[in-house]
């Protein structure tokens, strides 16, 4: 009967370990506008009709603030860690193991809560338009879309879309 019990905890053990480790992976970033980028100006502006040309497209990153670990990850590595390695050996080699497991859980699980909350770096793009009246407009937009240096657009109400 111990056999048995000792699968069964094993398996609880290493699928425990199997979602703590799926926290490794950074959270993707979803854009969710897109391009004709549509920003929001008073109405007086909204009816004015611009064209001209694209005469830059730059890209602009900024970087989010990470937050420290908490603890909570070389915590929860750490039961983790003493779980499996509880698992392995008889006597004092059964200690040995639970006592490296609980280590290097707790490494593990802190490099994992570290990764977890580092800072992201973002991307947007900065579109410049000189108008045919020879002046320039910038628009920052989260994508660029098909738009290219040189290409004819027009911008209606703050909306860019070629021409």
């Amino acid at each position: 009967m111990k056999n048995p019990t000792r699968f069964v905890s094993v398996t609880a053990s290493v699928l425990a370990l199997a979602a703590l480790t799926a926290c490794v992976a950074p959270q993707p970033v979803y854009q969710t506008s897109r391009y004709p980028y549509q920003p929001s100006y008073p109405a007086a502006q909204s009816a004015y009709v611009e064209y001209g040309r694209v005469a830059n497209i730059e890209v602009i990153r900024s970087q989010s603030s990470g937050a420290g670990t908490s603890g909570g990850g070389a915590v929860a590595g750490g039961v983790l860690g003493g779980v499996v390695g509880n698992q392995f050996g008889h006597g004092s080699g059964r200690a040995a193991a639970t006592a490296l497991g609980v280590v290097g859980g707790a490494l593990l699980g802190n490099s994992i809560e570290a990764n977890a909350n580092a800072p992201r770096v973002y991307e947007s793009y900065r579109v410049s338009i000189q108008t045919d009246h020879g002046a320039y407009r910038s628009f920052d937009v989260p994508s660029p879309g098909d738009l290219r240096i040189g290409d004819r657009v027009r911008i209606d109400g703050g909306q860019i879309s070629r021409f």
